[in-house]
């Protein structure tokens, strides 16, 4: 019998309203972050670990607020 609860994926605030380019994010109760492409939902999603997500976000907001000073 399986115990995987529901999972509730989030999308990127980035992602748009056109639907294109959309990612969307869970983070289940355990040590992985899963990512996957909201068009494509059946096929697998990319798993990180919670440390390296938040190494990536963390980039990333660094990266965008260099390349819009008035964003941060």
């Amino acid at each position: 019998m399986s115990t995987r609860t529901h999972e509730e994926w989030r999308k990127s605030s980035y992602s748009g309203s056109d639907g294109d380019n959309c990612v969307e994010v869970t983070a289940p109760p355990v040590p992985r972050v899963r990512v996957r492409d909201s068009k494509n939902v059946k096929r697998l999603p990319l798993q990180v670990s919670r440390h390296a997500w938040a190494a990536f976000t963390t980039h990333l907001r660094a990266a965008c607020t260099a390349d819009d000073p008035g964003s941060g």
